[in-house]
């Protein structure tokens, strides 16, 4: 067997690039491919398959029939060969037949051969081939014989693309575009409005030769490639538009710590040494990372992957010399930008002037992108399924994040009404910016009090802009989200403490980490908990910070030692018993004492709270309230916990109401027992923003709401329209015997009292 995957891809290649520059009709060419490598692999059996009319057809063999070739053929996702291309994605398999996809086919004479080995042949992201392997011994391929298939089949891809053996579509990037007015749904990242023209990131390089005539001149390519990538990285992070001192410092200090990584440099320097030129060796192992993120179930990680992705197309483009991104070349007019999926320093590029929208087919809220877009003030679009086939570059785009919506194309009527809702959503936005200084008090001069919710250090920023009270939920754990690894202590504090002096005399709720179940970080340990099957009732919140006591313990040391001089305001999510409570209470307790033994500086006051999230703690409000300084009800986890349903599925979004009697009677109770205990109750959640809810919410005596810093304007413009006495006793009444349709009964009730529900 060869010794090391580099010497026997290199043996390979050094005998394909002979053949290939032999002037020999195509099909002589691949039956002297298969005898290359399976005589270089001591292989029984090399087949290559190639992709046209739709499915795979045995194109050259050696080991099976002869009289096969041209023969057998399979479709996209038939038998093993079909499973390869359909999941662009590796077999190596001892039993081959044992496989729930095998497919026996006679007339190839494949019956004597257990172990099997296949590859896809890969072309612009797609797979327009299968090599495979086998042998007649039942065995699992080295590791150094998968390398050199996968090595060899990236020059089989150039081989069969020059000779035309494929189908036109597989290797095209060229497609029929719609011409017609259309509209495409996609999922939320970055809320707004935008209109401009489609431009595309990104156009793909197609890397045209793949086998190195001097490898040492390669590799003294990829280091000075290296070096300029690391340089522009560098002068984007000190250069960042939005300031510094937020979380996407994080992001870019993680985006770093990929660009420097020595792991990545040495496997493209070991694809080098096989043989490959340096594009088609950053290539290579950019089609082992995509592999790689098909199998990975963790969004979090793939986000991470993504970031690797992003800057293996930025060193492919620097060492060929094609830096034809959209940036580079620049936005010449309101642009709305469309990629796959984009890396946060990709991003930082554009003009912020010219950028008005981003459009992705993938994405998702804990990526790196979507953070930097947040701070930018960019609206992001998310999961947008085929959209790079459906837009053409110069497109005129209207992009509604709200109703997470791309309209392409547009009609004039569909403009119209746009540009109508955009011209209404500027001028509530200025008509709610003139409630800046005017405080939250109702008609009948109750003053409620309204904060924000936050989770970057750059959200503070809207205390001043809504003239919100303070920030009433502080997520802290978006700083383990972005991180690559766990966020030291002293990273910690300087966060806290930036948002904190902030925020000034404002108050701050800071909610310790609620990570685990659906927020799954990928450098914690899971194995206690296994793979969850309902990870929102899982392993999450208090009960993983309970059990993980070090990660406790640094938080609250951080927190104490941020709010030294200060109230310092502490929250615990998710708790279900008040043993829960009293258990983080002490610990942060015994933090507090241990920091004043050694001298620390600590804060002046510091109140604990609880979150109820989870009806059960409702039913025992009479032993926690007695020991809390302060209580918040989450009525997102609540709502889904009291219906038993999920939230985040699609057919049960809409399916149960906040205004449902259960969820207002539930709330009135707990606010009830908590005004009778002298303990403040709070809404922390979504419910709390929207104005019809929000009112039902203050007929029920709550007098404190934490919300979107985008909501403060509505709801101030609510409260100020409203005769809280009246809708108390309205509520009352309509609570002991409930209407068929509280929505509707709410909202005639608010329209007859002339209650402002923008």
């Amino acid at each position: 067997m060869p010794v090391s995957a580099a010497a026997s891809a290199r043996e390979i290649l050094t005998r394909l690039h002979d053949v290939m520059a032999k002037r020999l009709p195509a099909q002589s060419k691949l039956n002297a491919v298969v005898e290359i490598i399976g005589t270089a692999l001591n292989s029984e059996v090399c087949s290559i398959y190639l992709l046209r009319e739709g499915v795979l057809e045995l194109f050259a063999t050696r080991g099976l029939a002869q009289e096969a070739v041209h023969v057998t053929k399979l479709a996209m996702g038939e038998g093993l060969v079909g499973t390869i291309a359909a999941n662009v994605a590796t077999l190596n398999l001892a039993e081959a037949a044992a496989h729930p996809d095998f497919a026996y086919r006679p007339e190839t004479g494949e019956e004597k051969f257990h172990s099997l080995a296949g590859v896809p042949i890969i072309r612009r992201e797609r797979a327009v081939g299968v090599l495979a392997v086998q042998h007649a011994d039942p065995r699992r391929y080295d590791e150094v014989e998968i390398e050199a298939l996968q090595t060899v089949a990236m020059v089989l891809s150039e081989l069969i693309a020059n000779a035309g053996l494929v189908d036109a579509a597989a290797q095209s990037t060229e497609r029929t575009l719609p011409t017609q007015s259309t509209s495409l749904l996609g999922f939320k990242l970055v809320d707004g409005m935008a209109r401009g023209v489609a431009v595309f990131h990104q156009p793909r390089i197609t890397i045209e030769h793949t086998v190195a005539e001097d490898t040492e001149a390669e590799r003294h390519r990829v280091y000075a490639a290296f070096d300029k990538m690391r340089e522009q990285i560098d002068r984007m992070a000190s250069q960042a538009e939005f300031g510094v001192g937020g979380e996407h410092d994080e992001v870019l200090e993680t985006y770093k710590m990929f660009a420097y990584d020595e792991g990545w440099s040495r496997r493209i320097n070991e694809a080098i040494d096989s043989g490959l030129t340096a594009e088609a060796a950053i290539e290579r192992v950019q089609q082992r990372t995509r592999m790689r993120m098909r199998e990975i179930d963790d969004p979090l990680l793939r986000d991470r992957m993504h970031d690797l992705e992003d800057l293996s197309n930025r060193l492919i483009r620097i060492v060929s010399g094609q830096l034809g991104t959209a940036a580079q070349m620049g936005l010449r007019q309101d642009s709305i930008l469309i990629a796959r999926n984009l890396g946060p320093a990709e991003l930082l590029e554009y003009d912020r002037r010219r950028l008005k929208g981003v459009v992705l087919e993938e994405g998702s809220l804990t990526a790196h992108v979507t953070i930097v877009a947040r701070a930018m003030g960019v609206p992001v679009l998310g999961r947008v399924r085929d959209v790079r086939r459906q837009v053409a570059e110069g497109d005129m785009l209207l992009l509604d994040v709200g109703e997470e919506k791309l309209f392409i194309r547009p009609t004039g009527a569909i403009e119209e009404a746009f540009e109508a809702k955009l011209a209404l959503s500027q001028k509530r936005r200025a008509a709610f910016a003139q409630l800046k200084n005017v405080p939250p008090v109702t008609k009948d001069g109750h003053r409620v009090t309204l904060m924000v919710n936050a989770g970057l250090r750059d959200d503070v920023a809207a205390l001043d802009l809504t003239g919100a009270d303070g920030i009433g939920l502080f997520r802290t754990e978006f700083q383990f989200l972005v991180s690559a690894t766990l966020p030291r202590q002293q990273d910690q504090q300087k966060l806290y403490k930036s948002v904190l002096d902030a925020a000034g005399e404002r108050p701050v709720v800071f909610r310790t980490v609620d990570i685990g179940g659906d927020k799954a970080l990928p450098y914690l340990d899971h194995d206690e908990s296994g793979e969850e099957e309902n990870p929102a009732m899982g392993w999450r919140a208090l009960r993983l910070a309970l059990d993980r006591e070090g990660l406790m313990k640094a938080q609250a040391r951080a927190l104490l030692e941020a709010g030294a001089g200060r109230t310092l305001n502490v929250m615990f999510p998710m708790v279900s018993e008040p043993w829960e409570f009293d258990e983080a209470r002490s610990l942060f307790e015994a933090q507090r004492a241990w920091l004043g033994s050694r001298g620390r500086k600590l804060p002046a006051e510091v109140r604990y709270g609880a979150m109820l999230e989870v009806p059960a703690l409702a039913e025992v409000l009479d032993l926690l309230l007695p020991t809390v300084d302060f209580l918040s009800v989450g009525t997102n986890d609540l709502t889904q916990f009291l219906f038993a349903a999920d939230r985040a599925h699609p057919k049960l979004a809409l399916r149960y109401d906040w205004l449902s009697p259960s969820i207002l009677r539930f709330v009135r109770r707990v606010t009830g027992q908590a005004k009778a205990a002298g303990v403040p109750v709070a809404i922390c959640g979504e419910m709390g923003g929207r104005p019809l809810e929000a009112m039902a919410l203050i007929g029920l005596g709550i007098e404190r709401l934490s919300i979107t810093p985008a909501a403060v304007g509505p709801i101030k413009a609510m409260l100020r329209t409203l005769d809280r006495g009246a809708l108390m006793s309205e509520m009352g009444a309509m609570l002991d015997h409930p209407p068929q349709n509280m929505r509707a009964t709410l909202a005639r009730w608010a329209e007859e009292h002339s209650v402002e529900l923008a």
